[in-house]
């Protein structure tokens, strides 16, 4: 039995700045930064792969080059989801 995929992703995000300190995401109609200090995974990944993200679901953040997953609650509420 194969599944086949009907229609195309509309859950979009989008890169809106990137600065020495991290980077600005738009998601949701919701604007998120991602500090370099809390996520340093990033700090030394070149502009195009930072671009590079998909919205995997209304919730999940994708970066296939990087090959990192970002949860919007984390970034809403760092306190909840400690890094370290």
């Amino acid at each position: 039995m194969y599944s086949e995929n009907f229609g195309k992703n509309i859950l979009s995000s989008s890169i809106t700045s990137v600065t020495s300190f991290g980077f600005w995401i738009l998601c949701n109609e919701k604007e998120y930064f991602v500090s370099f200090a809390d996520y340093p995974e990033f700090k030394n990944a070149n502009v195009v792969s930072i671009f590079n993200v998909e919205q995997l679901s209304p919730n999940q953040l994708r970066w296939h080059d990087l090959d990192i997953d970002i949860e919007l609650d984390a970034l809403e509420n760092p306190s909840v989801f400690p890094l370290i």
